[in-house]
């Protein structure tokens, strides 16, 4: 059986991309959009592992970690939060969560970290739980799409620069692929944002200058020309120069 996510985030956007993604990697998830809801579909259907975000109206986050463990259930949560503070971390904990995720975050940490409270809660019981594995990556065996001296393969998920292969995490991945289908084209923010994340974090976040700086240490090389350019005001672009 599945293990069971009950996710409560009120952006729209960012429930719907989680939600997807969850899916994705095996969960059966439960999406709802405000804290009212997250607690009456706990005391439905308690599900395997929550996922909260803090600030929601009405019933935060908090709040609803607070009631869960008032009434004594031990379902492991996971906070989402935009809040970076110590004392906000704090205050989560203190709460009663088990683990929280700051925004904006990468689905892959979101996937560790609930894997790790699964673990963590089967262990506590005595119990064997199926929690989902990492995809493991299969050979190449797809058609593969090349610019400015790289090479990919979307469908084993492998790249590599001339004749060195690259480890890319997903959303590593998935950016390098965005770049390389369009080189030579200037992507702007709010377009990047949309295909690799599900949503535009605003003009004020850092996640996707933070992404190409990983990238971009794990393709430049001594002595080669740097592929990926910022054109300042608008966005990335991937060429050989």
């Amino acid at each position: 059986m599945p293990q069971t996510v009950l996710l409560a985030e009120d952006d729209r956007a960012i429930r719907h991309a989680l939600e997807r993604a969850l899916t994705l990697e095996g969960y059966q998830v439960t999406a709802v959009a405000d804290g009212v809801e997250a607690l009456a579909q706990a005391h439905r259907t308690p599900p395997d592992v929550l996922v909260l975000d803090v600030m929601m109206p009405g019933i935060d986050g908090l709040q609803v970690c607070r009631v869960l463990r008032a009434e004594g259930d031990r379902t492991p949560i996971l906070m989402l939060t935009a809040l970076v503070e110590t004392q906000d971390r704090i205050a989560g904990l203190d709460a009663g969560a088990d683990d929280y995720v700051v925004k904006p975050f990468d689905v892959e940490e979101v996937f560790a970290r609930l894997r790790a409270l699964l673990r963590r809660t089967s262990e506590a019981n005595g119990a064997p739980v199926d929690v989902p594995k990492p995809a493991q990556t299969p050979e190449p065996a797809g058609r593969l799409i090349e610019a400015a001296g790289l090479r990919m393969d979307p469908q084993a998920r492998r790249a590599w620069r001339d004749a060195r292969e690259l480890e890319l995490t997903r959303t590593e991945f998935e950016l390098l692929e965005l770049l390389v289908r369009n080189a030579g084209i200037v992507l702007d923010h709010a377009t990047i944002y949309d295909r690799i994340w599900g949503y535009d974090f605003g003009p004020g976040s850092k996640n996707l200058a933070v992404y190409v700086g990983y990238l971009r240490r794990k393709l430049d090389e001594p002595g080669a020309p740097q592929l990926i350019h910022t054109v300042r005001g608008v966005g990335y672009v991937l060429r050989e120069d």
